[in-house]
């Protein structure tokens, strides 16, 4: 594949400690996944085999099924290189910012095109984005990677919560006092939703465990929002192809819709 039609995209963020192997393994998905993504945006998904897609790669067709299932999840890695390189800038952040803060940071520092990645890298990630819009197979892997980023950046969130924070009464005290009237609808869904202290994500059972089932919820629900903020932020950006002097780039619509986080009761989950 020659450069000049070979689209690029930003560098991967780097990997939590892992061994060699793992490491390796992980190299050899991103390899592939770039391939595959090469293929597709030149050629399209319908035209592009899992064959195509290995011999790109320069490996075996069999070493391609060792590592995906089928050629829409071969990009799957790309996906989720963005995903977590937004969230690991979530959890970078000064213990001192707020959240809202330091999602917006985040965004800024990961999401404009030349911070950290080159300019003409942000070409592939568009034309990859795109794909999703017109593709309904590529849309459910995206979505698939989106929801696992709630999932993760839940856990960020739920750890700036905890940093400085009384441990067990005055969680809960605090978060009584934020949300008087509709704790106990909030219990509720989150008992439908089986976090409750019968084993939920951050319950500890008893009295103790609908605290947690409901600060549980309430991080779970401003996760889910500003993932979704980021995600039509950059859909939105793909969809307009992403050039254009004076239009604005994912960045500044992203933090335009992460706007819609700055009133949620942080304080009520990060002060004793």
């Amino acid at each position: 594949m020659s450069s000049s039609t070979t689209p690029s995209f930003p560098p991967v963020p780097p990997l939590p400690p892992v061994s060699l192997t793992e490491r390796r393994k992980a190299e050899t998905r991103m390899e592939i996944a770039r391939a595959a993504a090469g293929l597709f945006v030149r050629q399209g998904l319908k035209a592009t085999r899992a064959e195509d897609i290995a011999q790109a790669a320069g490996i075996a067709p069999r070493t391609f099924y060792r590592y995906f299932a089928a050629k829409e999840e071969a990009v799957a890695p790309l996906y989720e290189a963005g995903a977590r390189r937004w969230v690991e800038a979530v959890r970078a952040a000064p213990p001192g910012a707020s959240v809202p803060q330091a999602l917006e940071d985040a965004v800024r520092s990961t999401l404009r095109p030349g911070a950290g990645a080159p300019s003409d890298s942000w070409a592939g990630v568009c034309a990859l984005i795109r794909l999703t819009h017109s593709t309904p197979t590529l849309r459910r892997v995206w979505a698939e990677v989106c929801q696992t980023s709630e999932r993760a950046l839940g856990e960020v969130l739920a750890a700036r919560a905890r940093t400085g924070t009384a441990i067990g009464t005055a969680i809960g005290t605090a978060i009584g006092t934020a949300i008087d009237n509709d704790a106990e609808r909030i219990v509720r869904a989150a008992r439908a939703a089986g976090m409750d202290g019968a084993g939920g994500v951050g319950s500890t059972g008893g009295a103790d465990g609908v605290d947690s089932a409901v600060v549980d919820a309430r991080l779970r629900f401003a996760a889910a929002v500003a993932v979704a903020a980021v995600r039509a932020a950059v859909e939105g950006w793909a969809a307009g192809d992403g050039t254009g002097e004076g239009l604005p780039g994912p960045a500044e619509l992203a933090v335009a819709n992460l706007a819609t986080l700055r009133d949620f009761p942080w304080d009520a989950l990060t002060e004793p």
